[in-house]
C-alpha cells in the first residue's frame, strides 16, 4: 500500500513539468495557423509560455450614460409626447371599459339560459345555439383585448 502511494505520488511530482511544456505557434505555406509540442523543421514559430496564466485584462470604470433624448428635446417635442401620452391613457381607458362591458355580457350570456334580445324593434328569446355562439364571441373578445 505504502509502495503504491510512494509511486503515485513521485509520478504526479514529475508530471508537473510535462504539463508546463512549451508551446510553438507556426503559420504554414496556405496561411493555417498551427500549434505543436515541437517546431517545425524550416520553418520560423513563436514559442508560447503555457505556464503562467494570462493577465487579467484592467477594470474600466462604468461610462456615465448618456444623455437620453427626452433630457435634450425640445419644447415643441415635449408637447407633442405628452399629447401621445394623453391619447394612449385616453385608448387604455377606452379599453378598460369595453373588457368590462364584455365581461359582463359574457356573465349575463351563461348564468342566464333565457336570454331575450331586440331586433328591429322586436323582443325575441335567443336559441341554445345562438346564446352558446355568442359566449364564444364574448370570451374570444375577452381573450384578444383584455389580456
Amino acid at each position: 500500500m505504502r509502495r503504491t502511494i510512494l509511486v503515485s505520488s513521485l509520478l504526479l511530482a514529475l508530471s508537473a513539468p510535462v504539463m508546463a511544456s512549451q508551446v510553438y505557434k507556426w503559420v504554414d505555406a496556405q496561411g493555417v495557423t498551427h500549434f505543436g509540442a515541437q517546431p517545425p523543421q524550416g520553418q520560423q514559430a513563436t514559442q508560447i509560455n503555457t505556464s503562467a496564466p494570462p493577465p487579467r485584462p484592467a477594470e474600466t470604470p462604468p461610462t456615465p450614460a448618456a444623455p437620453t433624448f427626452d433630457s435634450i428635446a425640445d419644447p415643441e417635442q415635449e408637447a407633442i409626447n405628452e399629447q401621445v401620452r394623453k391619447d394612449v391613457a385616453a385608448q387604455e381607458a377606452e379599453r378598460r371599459k369595453y373588457c368590462e362591458a364584455q365581461r359582463n355580457n359574457l356573465a349575463q350570456l351563461e348564468n342566464n339560459p333565457r336570454v331575450r334580445v331586440e331586433v328591429d324593434g322586436e323582443v325575441r328569446r335567443l336559441g341554445e345555439d345562438e346564446r352558446q355562439a355568442r359566449i364564444t364571441e364574448a370570451r374570444k373578445a375577452i381573450e384578444e383585448t383584455c389580456k
